[in-house]
């Protein structure tokens, strides 16, 4: 016989235990918690014999985008029924699944992209859109460099709101105010150190360390700030639709159903061990890298600023980077943490393939030699980097240790 259940918290935690999920299942919300995996076959195998048998025609090109959105539903209904669930679980554990989907589905794009030449990838994406696969026209950012109200207002342009939208989401992501600010400018660093590559790097001098570093920038940096302190200073308490009494109530208890589930602050401490110094740096640079596949990935396979692709890969990113980077937080700083989280190995491995893809086109592309001027830089720069290295993590604490012995 079943042992009768007489508290809420009983419940809760029977529910949390049944579904595999950390949350406060309320009752009345309990039905989008239980596994429907029959339905969602029924349902999709239904679908499937209504667009074999009704939708498809004799054109190649139709029944081929019909078949390959079909599969892509086929991957949508896997991931979200059987793909276990990450850090993140509000407002559903079902959203975060559908973003690794989402991409899985992105790096199959790119390993197919990978695969071809660089004239045929070029072509591939009219298939997307039609007006795809021309060359761009480049807009230079640093021909007037003059100081002056006119020229600040011709070169202000959707990548400013862009820079601080784009800042108050890393901050979200990163939660640090010292890991965005190095980022900042090291990623204006990198547009100095590529311009002869990318012409829409050469920007103005103000351009680069005004309006970007010191304004957009900032502005998104500290807003985003501000909103993982508030988070982290919440006070977190999920009461069930049914204890509330009023509509107001109520449709208040739904929009906290958008807002974390908890909150964890995050303290990378690079200097503390030198296993977290060096997870500190591979963080940076894989980020760096992310930022600079963008402008790279439009520049090879000629995709205009203004395509939605653009848009569609940055959303992506964001969302796979919010639980890609709680993993990895995790991972290097939980001893107890033995493996990579699955958000955080999609997003290498997104990261990693477009950078393959861009050595792959790029043969032919950029002709032009690195100037003096950035190889002495990053010369000097790799010095200095690694004296520091050697001093802080091998001569300083080899001095300290004989110190002590001698004492």
């Amino acid at each position: 016989m079943t042992e009768k259940l007489n508290t809420k918290e009983e419940k809760l935690d029977i529910r949390a235990f049944n579904y595999g999920y950390q949350d406060d299942v309320d009752p009345h919300l309990e039905f989008f918690y239980k596994p429907r995996n029959l339905t969602f076959l029924v349902a999709f195998i239904s679908g499937l014999v209504y667009i074999a048998m009704f939708v498809l025609k004799d054109d190649q090109v139709f029944n081929t985008k019909v078949g390959l959105w079909t599969a892509f539903s086929f991957l949508l209904v896997t991931g979200l029924l059987q793909f276990k669930d990450g850090p993140f679980i509000r407002p559903h554990p079902a959203l975060w699944r559908i973003v690794m989907v989402f991409g899985v589905a992105y790096e199959m794009c790119l390993v197919i992209v990978l695969f071809q030449n660089k004239d045929h990838a070029r072509q591939l994406f009219k298939f997307i859109d039609p007006t795809l696969g021309v060359p761009l026209p480049e807009k230079s950012y640093g021909d007037a460099c003059e100081l002056t109200w006119t020229n600040v207002w011709d070169q202000t342009d959707i990548f400013v709101l862009a820079h601080t939208f784009g800042w108050f989401a890393k901050a979200l992501v990163l939660r640090d105010y010292w890991l965005c600010w190095v980022i900042s400018v090291m990623f204006e660093v990198m547009e100095y150190t590529l311009q002869h590559q990318l012409p829409n790097f050469a920007e103005c001098w103000w351009d680069h360390w005004i309006m970007d570093v010191l304004l957009a920038n900032w502005l998104g940096i500290w807003f985003g700030m501000k909103t993982c302190e508030y988070f982290e200073m919440k006070h977190y308490s999920f009461r069930g639709i049914d204890e509330m009494h009023t509509v107001k109530e109520k449709l208040s208890r739904g929009m906290l159903q958008f807002t974390p589930h908890s909150w964890t602050k995050f303290e990378w401490g690079s200097a503390k061990t030198f296993k977290r110094y060096v997870s500190v740096i591979g963080l940076i640079v894989v980020v760096l890298m992310i930022e600079l596949n963008a402008f790279y990935l439009k520049t090879l396979l000629w995709i205009p600023v203004s395509s939605r692709l653009n848009l569609w890969r940055l959303i992506l990113v964001f969302f796979l980077c919010m639980p890609a980077c709680r993993d990895y937080y995790q991972y290097i700083t939980d001893p107890k943490c033995k493996r990579l989280g699955f958000h955080c190995w999609m997003l290498f491995a997104v990261t990693f393939t477009e950078c393959l893809i861009i050595l792959k086109f790029s043969p032919g592309e950029f002709t032009e030699p690195f100037p003096q001027s950035v190889i002495d830089f990053w010369t000097v720069f790799g010095s200095c980097f690694a004296i520091y290295t050697l001093w802080k993590f091998i001569i300083k604490p080899s001095f300290s240790s004989q110190k002590s012995k001698t004492e």
